[in-house]
């Protein structure tokens, strides 16, 4: 029976939330949630929880939030919970004195087709390199990151405007079920983990330095970089580097064409047209914001901006 199953549940954000709503939805007995520590943020620095605790404490189940996970007392209170299965959804790297507790393993939810995207910003990087699928992973958690036997996997396509917004709203809804169902088959003993096949590669932490538009490089390129990066970190460029004054561009489209300009001129009509021409056309910027402001649809924001005449963006 589902409720004679323990399951610990591990993470933090909105993404680890669904999986864990899922999960007690579907009848499974939830004896322990893990979570990061509370933190404060914003001007007031006001504490706040993480999605995944506001949760918990709304549905009254037992919560932990260890600042190390190697500290003797967390580790003992995590073993009195005596726990068949730990379910692993965007938390932290786990010492493996935590993830090889369970007598039925501990698993993960990757939101990459593994090996593709080991890493932290698997979502960002499918779109910033072009990729027309991705997809999310359960597997048993082993030394290497995200190296583990596979256990299940579902695919869902990359649209081709999408942004890492959007996908991770669909990879959460999908990962939440694939989570639900690899907990019922090693709950009948009907899976077993496989090997990662296929050449593995990398979706590192992205940093705001990292997130600089390159005028210069292909349309299709700083496009797809604009989308893959798009609402969070979020792609920027320096409109004024003299002052450190930049533009984050959060929606962006392809107008291919053959110009004159130099890359990251940028061109409008001062209403409701912004452009900026690179290689093989322009990249028409709909969405973006001045440092300092809020975020603006282009035609609003070119109502109180004015770009002056021949200003290259770098």
């Amino acid at each position: 029976m589902k409720s004679n199953l323990r399951i610990v549940f591990m993470g933090t954000p909105e993404f680890a939330t669904h999986s864990l709503r899922l999960v007690v939805e579907s009848g499974y007995n939830v004896v322990g949630v893990i979570t990061a520590p509370d933190k404060p943020s914003g001007r007031g620095q006001k504490i706040n929880y993480s999605s995944v605790k506001e949760y918990a404490v709304k549905k009254a189940l037992h919560l932990m939030q260890p600042i190390n996970l190697k500290d003797l007392t967390f580790i003992e209170e995590l073993k009195a919970l005596n726990a068949d299965i730990q379910v692993v959804v965007a938390f932290r790297m786990l010492p493996e004195v935590i993830w090889n507790l369970p007598s039925k393993g501990t698993l993960n939810l990757h939101a990459s087709l593994l090996p593709k995207y080991r890493g932290a910003a698997p979502i960002n990087w499918a779109i910033i390199n072009g990729e027309k699928e991705s997809g999310v992973t359960t597997f048993f958690i082993e030394k290497e990151i995200d190296t583990g036997n596979i256990i299940l996997q579902e695919k869902v396509n990359i649209e081709e405007n999408e942004n890492a917004g959007h996908l991770h709203d669909k990879l959460m809804e999908v990962g939440g079920q694939l989570v639900c169902e690899t907990i019922d088959k090693i709950c009948s003993g009907k899976i077993k983990g496989k090997v990662q096949e296929g050449k593995a590669t990398q979706a590192p932490k992205i940093f705001k330095k990292d997130c600089k538009i390159n005028w210069s490089d292909s349309i299709e390129n700083i496009h797809n970089f604009i989308r893959g990066l798009s609402p969070y970190p979020t792609a920027w460029t320096f409109v004024d580097e003299e002052q450190k004054q930049n533009i984050k561009v959060f929606k962006s489209s392809i107008q291919k064409t053959s110009h004159s300009e130099s890359n990251g001129k940028i061109i409008t009509d001062g209403k409701s047209e912004l452009k900026v021409a690179v290689n093989d056309g322009f990249i028409q910027l709909h969405e973006i914001q001045l440092s300092g402001k809020k975020k603006m649809k282009t035609k609003d924001f070119l109502r109180g901006y004015f770009f002056a005449e021949d200003i290259i963006l770098k």
